[in-house]
């Protein structure tokens, strides 16, 4: 295991996680002018956020096997290059279909960033400081929905809809240069990697681990939670609330801001006691579920107040629950986390796309997801709490 803590890593580290949540929240605000542009529902829109998930979460089941076979830094640029290509398809797409190809190469592409990241991780802070770095990287990337609407705000305003994509493009390409001229290998040599990249049996020791798959579950329902919040917001606050563009982006920035100190916080508790930063977690989280479906979602406020409890739960549980269930697999960090990334992406959207044939108000979908999480929190007070989650 390499211990490098160096700013350089952690800025590294910042780069490739940011590829995943940037390629959705930049053109949130171009969602209206979209749908009018490309003549399709809103529905449709929110697709194409659906299928980047999905692409990011399926892709990692190769994306992660190959990281522990031909190193991190291959499979990152790779990575960037598939994201740059999408980036570059989508301004030029003149309708629907195209978008969708190119959001799925886009997702293709962020899955990869995002299963090097963790398994850069678990190779260079092990299992004690995993889960704190995974947190405090939950804070760097909330920086992503406090700015990025904003930004693509002014570029919908002053340059239509696909400059948002534009942009990426031209961020993958600079993100390209830096990995390949700054970051250097992490995989470890004793890194275990056998038989065909297409033989899923390597999946086995993380799905027959109860501490990995309550963990990586636990990850996968909060994620859901954040992904109908995402996906459901701009049409509730700009369409159904008739809000303009400018205080959407002024309560979603809020919302990050609320994480963004929330994710700094909570690795000093993680530090100290794992368990109790997520019990702590996922009663936020879950609490905020029951008050949503307590208060009536007839303004704004109704609707962001529990989303903003909710984000201070989410800071405290997603470091503590990846970070632990990555924890006993050090020779296979590429694979594990491919997994969580599965689980937290595709999973996280299936549950999403699950709940909207319900036909229920965006509100109530998110508390929905918020509920969700009660099993686990229950479990966590159980008797079983010392196997399905350690302290370290």
């Amino acid at each position: 295991m390499q211990h490098r803590t160096s700013k350089s890593l952690i800025f590294i580290l910042a780069l490739l996680v940011i590829f995943c949540p940037l390629g959705i929240d930049l053109y949130l605000p171009a969602f209206v002018d979209m749908q009018k542009a490309l003549s399709v529902s809103e529905a449709k829109i929110q697709q194409t956020v659906s299928v980047y998930m999905l692409a990011v979460g399926l892709g990692q089941l190769i994306a992660g096997p190959l990281a522990d076979k031909y190193g991190r830094k291959p499979i990152a640029i790779s990575g960037i290059t598939l994201f740059t290509f999408g980036a570059v398809l989508a301004t030029l797409a003149q309708t629907w279909e195209w978008i969708m190809i190119a959001r799925i190469l886009q997702g293709l592409g962020a899955c990869a960033t995002f299963v090097s990241a963790f398994a850069i991780v678990r190779d260079s802070f092990g299992h004690r400081g995993s889960g704190q770095m995974i947190t405090y990287l939950n804070g760097i990337v909330c920086f992503i929905p406090a700015l990025a609407p904003i930004f693509g705000a002014w570029l919908t305003v002053e340059f239509s809809w696909r400059s948002n994509f534009a942009f990426l493009s031209i961020f993958a390409i600079l993100g390209l240069i830096v990995i390949f001229l700054m970051f250097r290998e992490t995989k470890p040599e004793e890194s275990i990697y056998q038989g065909h990249i297409l033989d899923f049996r390597r999946f086995k020791p993380m799905l027959s681990s109860s501490k990995f798959m309550f963990n990586a579950s636990i990850t996968m329902v909060c994620m859901s939670a954040m992904l109908v919040f995402v996906v459901g917001a701009p049409g509730w606050i700009m369409s159904h609330l008739n809000m303009p563009m400018s205080d959407f982006t002024l309560w979603f920035a809020i919302n990050a801001a609320i994480s963004i100190i929330s994710s700094f916080i909570a690795p000093q508790f993680i530090k100290r006691n794992s368990r109790r930063a997520l019990q702590f977690g996922l009663t936020l989280f879950c609490g905020a579920g029951v008050i949503s479906f307590a208060l009536p979602q007839t303004d704004v406020i109704t609707y962001m107040l529990p989303m903003y409890v909710a984000s201070i739960g989410f800071a405290f549980t997603l470091g503590a629950a990846a970070g632990n269930a990555l924890a006993e697999f050090p020779k296979q960090a590429g694979t594990a986390s491919a997994l969580i990334g599965l689980m937290q992406m595709s999973g996280a959207g299936l549950l999403a796309v699950v709940t909207q044939p319900l036909g229920i108000i965006a509100p109530w979908q998110l508390a929905l997801h918020l509920i969700m999480a009660i099993p686990f929190l229950l479990l966590l007070f159980s008797r079983y709490r010392y196997t399905l989650h350690s302290t370290a």
